[in-house]
Parts: structure tokens; C-alpha cells; sequence
């Protein structure tokens, strides 16, 4: 028999390997990132918002304010987006433990980092659009933007 006739040997994973433990980390920090880039956006965004009004109170156009919603609906689709490729990697994070736990994790589930199976981005962004973390922060500042522009500009 050859080496091509012979199916490859699966050997079963542990919590103490050194490669899991380094697959677990490499998770980790993917998500910390896009948890990080959420709350970038946001930052960015009341930046951006502000600077605007601000601009536009000093020119005295209040017409103008109304540029504002291009960054607010900007970073409310990037926040949407990191928070739902957040979740993907928790899922398949959580996945994996699953699968570790139960003694069912091979070599072929380590280092997998595309999204699982059956992911939609434009179902995951809308979801994730609906989140708490994400419309309540850019509907306080739509709603804010028209406060400005009609009570203080």
C-alpha cells in the first residue's frame, strides 16, 4: 500500500498544546481588534461630527449641518461590519472550544480563520446594525445633529 492509498491520521487536540493555545490567541486578538475598531468608530465619528458643526457654526450656514449624516451613516455601517465579523470570530472561537471540550478537535480545525460556513455578510451587517452596541450610539447623535441645526444653529 502507498502513502496516497493511506487516509491521513487524525490526531486529537488538547486545551495544553502549545499550537491550540497559539490558535486561541490568534483568536483572541482578532476579536479584541475589531472590538477596538468598533469603539475607533464611534471616536471617530463624534470627532468628525463635531468638527463639522462646529465649522458650520462658525461660517453660519445651518443648512450645511446636515453634512454631518455623511460620516454618521459611514461609521454606522464600519462599526456594524466590525462588530459583526466580532461575532463570526467568537462563533467560530467558541466553535472550537465546543469541539476541544467534547475531544472532537483535529489538527484540520486549527488556524481555520475564514468565516464559518453559511456566513452572509449582508445578513451579519444588518444584524449587527441592530445591535445595543451600535444604533442607539448613532441615533443619539442623528438626533442630536437635528437638536443642532434646528435649536442652536
Amino acid at each position: 500500500m502507498s502513502n496516497a492509498d493511506q487516509q491521513p491520521q487524525t490526531i486529537k487536540l488538547t486545551p495544553e498544546s502549545n499550537s491550540v493555545q497559539s490558535y486561541l490567541n490568534i483568536l483572541q486578538g482578532i476579536i479584541s481588534r475589531m472590538a477596538n475598531n468598533s469603539a475607533n468608530c464611534k471616536t471617530w465619528c463624534i470627532s468628525l461630527v463635531s468638527a463639522i458643526l462646529v465649522v458650520i457654526a462658525d461660517k453660519n450656514k445651518p443648512n450645511y449641518a446636515w453634512i454631518a449624516l455623511i460620516p454618521i451613516v459611514l461609521f454606522f455601517l464600519l462599526d456594524s461590519y466590525y462588530l459583526a465579523q466580532e461575532r463570526s470570530f467568537r462563533a467560530i472561537y467558541n466553535n472550537f472550544i465546543k469541539e476541544l471540550n467534547s475531544g472532537n478537535a483535529t489538527f484540520d480545525n486549527l488556524f481555520v480563520l475564514a468565516p464559518m460556513r453559511g456566513f452572509n455578510v449582508v445578513k451579519s451587517l444588518f444584524e449587527s446594525s441592530l445591535s445595543f452596541a451600535v444604533y442607539p450610539f448613532y441615533l443619539t447623535l442623528i438626533v442630536t445633529l437635528i437638536i443642532a441645526r434646528y435649536l442652536i444653529l
